[in-house]
C-alpha cells in the first residue's frame, strides 16, 4: 500500500475515533438525562412534597424535597432573580468545559470519556429542573439515626460517580 493511502486510512480512523468519542459521551449523557427526568417525574407525580417513604428502615428513604441551591443547598438563600441565571450560567460553562475536555481526550481513554458523559448527563438533568421549576427535585435520602446526608437525585449520583472516575483515572492511568 502506498504512503498516501496509509495516510488517508489513518486520517479516517482518527476522525472516526474523534467522532466516536462524542457519540459515546453524548449517548451516555442522554441516557442519564432520561433516567434522571423519568425518576423526578415519578416522584413529582406520585409523592407529596416532603413525603417520605422508608425503603430500608433506618438507612434509606424516598423523600421528596426541592433544592433551590447547589450541593448541600449552597446559595439557596439568593433571590430567584439571581439564583436561576447564576446556576444556568454555571451549567453552560460546565457543559462547555466538559465538551472541551472531551475534545482534548484521546478516544482510547474510555474511562475518562464515560466519566465525562456521567458529569454532563447529571449537569443537564439538574439544569432542566432549574429552568423548569426554579429548583431541583431531590428524593434519595440516606441516613442513620439523626444523621442525614443531604437528599440527592439520579443526576447528582452520576455527577459524583463521574468526578470519582475522573479522579481515579488521573491517579491510576498512564498515557
Amino acid at each position: 500500500m502506498s504512503t498516501a493511502a496509509e495516510g488517508t486510512q489513518a486520517s479516517v480512523a482518527d476522525s472516526t475515533g474523534a467522532f466516536g468519542k462524542y457519540v459515546l459521551v453524548l449517548s451516555i449523557a442522554l441516557v442519564i438525562v432520561l433516567l434522571d427526568q423519568v425518576t423526578k417525574i415519578w416522584i413529582d407525580t406520585d409523592m407529596r412534597l416532603y413525603e417520605s417513604i422508608p425503603v430500608f428502615d433506618g438507612w434509606f428513604s424516598l423523600t421528596y424535597v426541592r433544592n433551590t441551591g447547589a450541593a448541600f443547598s449552597m446559595f439557596a438563600d439568593l433571590p430567584e432573580a439571581y439564583r436561576v441565571p447564576f446556576f444556568f450560567g454555571v451549567a453552560v460553562l460546565a457543559t462547555a468545559a466538559i465538551l472541551y475536555f472531551v475534545y482534548s481526550t484521546p478516544p482510547s481513554q474510555k474511562v475518562v470519556l464515560i466519566a465525562c458523559g456521567f458529569v454532563l448527563g447529571g449537569a443537564v438533568g439538574n439544569l432542566i429542573d432549574r429552568v423548569a421549576y426554579g429548583s431541583v427535585i431531590d428524593f434519595l435520602d440516606v441516613y442513620y439515626g439523626d444523621w442525614h446526608w443531604p437528599a440527592f437525585n439520579v443526576a447528582d449520583s452520576f455527577i459524583s460517580i463521574g468526578v470519582g472516575l475522573l479522579l481515579f483515572s488521573s491517579v491510576f492511568t498512564r498515557d
